[in-house]
């Protein structure tokens, strides 16, 4: 297994308790863990509102439903990896429904090989969308940093009558001398000025 220094966590949606068992003996906890046995669909719809899970392994068809519409669901509304289990008839119908939304197919019965292969697919699929989620999380964050640090420059342009220019360089050095990120400098200066839109500025920032 490629990815050995963290764990992933794992719901099992599955009516049948045979394959309930054989699958989760294909799940040593050292590697994926904690793993949460549901049986119907809307067990796991429930069980997926308290909490995340990395991946999702989907034995269809389930009690209350197929599978499908679940399986669409989770990859639409969160990061985790879903495979979907399917009798080999219906594998072809269902690949042609489920593969665009990124959702993984296995027919069944199938080899423990191809479980085992499967799994580690699903593991690199999520690696892959955890980093592009803290990429969009930094991105979101620079974007909050430069909204506000723009609204305190215009605080002080409004308040001591500074240019653009020495708005920035008062914030950097706010920031310099006091140890802080520009995004903090800002936050202070606003706390400072946030008067300033009804004509109540106040002093300086010492």
């Amino acid at each position: 297994m490629v990815f050995q220094e963290r764990t992933y966590s794992v719901l099992l949606v599955s009516a049948g308790e045979k394959f309930a068992q054989t699958l989760t003996a294909l799940l040593p906890p050292s590697l994926y863990w904690p793993v949460t046995v549901v049986k119907s669909t809307g067990e796991a719809r429930r069980t997926l509102a308290g909490r995340q899970y990395d991946m999702v392994l989907i034995n269809a068809p389930l009690p209350d439903d197929f599978g499908v519409q679940l399986a669409i669901d989770i990859c639409g509304r969160s990061d985790a990896g879903v495979l979907l289990f399917v009798r080999s008839e219906l594998l072809e119908d269902v690949y042609d429904k489920v593969t665009e939304h990124g959702v993984l197919t296995l027919s069944k019965p199938t080899s423990t090989q191809m479980v085992t292969h499967s799994l580690q697919v699903l593991c690199a699929v999520r690696e892959r969308l955890r980093r592009l989620g803290e990429k969009q999380a930094s991105v979101e964050e620079k974007i909050q940093e430069i909204r506000l640090v723009n609204r305190a420059k215009w605080a002080l342009i409004q308040c001591l009558g500074m240019s653009e220019e020495e708005t920035h360089h008062y914030i950097e050095k706010l920031a310099m001398d006091n140890r802080i990120s520009k995004r903090e400098a800002a936050g202070r200066i606003l706390a400072v000025y946030r008067s300033s839109s009804s004509n109540g500025c106040a002093p300086e920032i010492p």
